[in-house]
């Protein structure tokens, strides 16, 4: 039986508290002071570096890890990594909720498939020189993990929660001592690069005359509609919003029963499987509102349950928790020996990242060239969140396409970017052979990304035969 003044009963709640009240100190901060106001820093990632030193400096005086003190319930790093974790899935599956609406025409289809293959090759691009710097570094430094490297695409490329996922899966399947740190410091310094990266090209921008900032008169930008016609009432005898949230929930224990059941099929994987939460999180999702689609037109379902001015809300706010929770979960104490390659790799994947996006935008979305770009190269380092962030500095009203791009490109860059999740794991045991395979993969996806150029010349040759 539980006692409720017991830390046990009270240490999630204050750890919960902790990590919101540090986006409040941090958005109080941020607007406080000019030079992190400009810098287009996430909230989330300025709450969580507060949270890493403020930890560190308790570590300094007392020789103790403050989230593992008894107010915390004595594992709260360990709970950390678990809010982080879930998160990541509950804000895909909140964003896999949301509706669409239009056809699509041949050339927008096109366009959307071109920025989930530019994703997925960006992808390859970071791990290609992450893994390459690594291992190097291997040949040089006595007892360093060589697929430490990989990791630099789950962080700048897919952020927090998936750097904490494979972090974790190198550090008790492989045996990397501060796996579990390295990933969301990677993801950390990504967002540091969205947001330095991002700073110095939009006043490039601003120097050329090309920024054209547009949105309300009160500085915010449009969004969804909050109720829209022939949906649930916003208050009825259950909120609009509790609606949401268990929709959310039932997709996610779904994910979960998945599996749990691909778990007990192939027990060797399961610790991969476990890993792709948020992707069959989304599966489970899109099951669901199929289904609910169907029912709705066969007039079973009278009104529409999904609301997606709601859904984003929630996506935005698991989003804040898990990257929050995942800088937090840092160890700077772990990381000692790591500082020289966290940062060579986090300098490689800044450039990397800018040069090659910069050559896709201005090849293939000729028409919104800055937009796409800045779009990608936000995404590419933070999470999506950030390319919006640094999108509406050019496209406050999000007239170009890139927005869209950003939330369509999803399903073809899941489906090309799977195997990515397979070649992770085969990297510590066979590195050189997953090395030329994640080369060779880049070639393959920049002939279908170019396909119209690499094509388009063949012809033109076999036409002047």
């Amino acid at each position: 039986m539980a006692n409720f003044w017991d830390f046990s009963v009270w240490g999630w709640i204050f750890l919960f508290g902790v990590l919101l009240g540090s986006l409040l100190v941090a958005n109080v901060i941020k607007k406080s002071i000019p030079l992190l106001r400009n810098s287009l820093i996430p909230t989330s990632v300025l709450a969580g570096l507060l949270l890493v030193g403020v930890a560190a400096v308790y570590k300094a005086i007392t020789g103790d890890v403050m989230f593992n003190t008894a107010a915390f319930g004595g594992k709260g790093m360990a709970t950390l990594e678990i809010i982080t974790y879930h998160t990541l899935a509950l804000g895909f599956i909140a964003s896999a909720f949301k509706t669409t609406g239009g056809k699509l025409t041949k050339q927008r289809t096109a366009e959307i498939f071109n920025t989930g293959v530019t994703t997925v090759s960006t992808y390859l691009l970071q791990a290609i020189f992450g893994f390459g710097i690594t291992m190097i570094a291997a040949l040089v430094l006595k007892d360093f993990f060589s697929a430490a490297g990989v990791l630099l695409p789950f962080g700048y490329g897919q952020g927090t929660g998936q750097a904490l996922n494979y972090g974790t899966i190198y550090e008790t399947e492989f045996g990397f001592d501060g796996g579990k740190s390295f990933g969301p410091t990677i993801a950390a310094l990504g967002f540091l690069s969205a947001s330095i990266g991002g700073v110095i090209h939009l006043n490039i921008c601003k120097k050329r005359g090309t920024l054209k900032k547009s949105t309300r008169a009160d500085g915010s930008t449009y969004t969804e509609e909050v109720d829209s016609e022939g949906e649930i009432p916003m208050q009825e005898s259950i909120d609009k919003m509790t609606v949401q949230i268990a929709l959310i929930i039932v997709a996610y224990i779904g994910a979960y029963l998945l599996m749990m059941l691909l778990g007990n099929l192939l027990p060797g994987m399961k610790s991969v499987i476990y890993g792709f939460n948020f992707l069959l999180g989304v599966l489970s999702a899109t099951v669901i509102k199929v289904v609910m689609n169907f029912l709705r037109k066969k007039n079973i379902i009278k009104k529409k349950y999904t609301n997606n001015f709601l859904m984003t809300r929630a996506c935005n706010f698991f989003f804040d928790i898990m990257v929050v929770a995942g800088i937090a979960a840092i160890r700077l104490d772990i990381l000692e020996n790591y500082w020289g390659i966290i940062l060579i790799l986090g300098v490689a994947g800044l450039i990397v990242t800018y040069i090659y996006n910069r050559i896709v935008a201005a090849t293939l979305f000729k028409d919104y060239a800055e937009e796409q770009f800045l779009a990608m190269f936000g995404m590419l380092t933070g999470t999506a969140s950030t390319g919006i962030i640094l999108l509406r500095e050019v496209d406050g009203e999000f007239k170009t396409p890139a927005s869209d791009n950003l939330v369509y490109q999803n399903f073809p860059a899941i489906v090309f970017g799977f195997p990515m999740m397979f070649l992770a794991t085969l990297a510590p045991t066979k590195p050189i052979l997953t090395f030329i395979i994640f080369v060779v993969f880049f070639a393959v996806m920049n002939i279908i990304l170019f396909r119209s150029f690499i094509f388009k010349k063949r012809k033109t040759k076999n036409k002047n035969k």
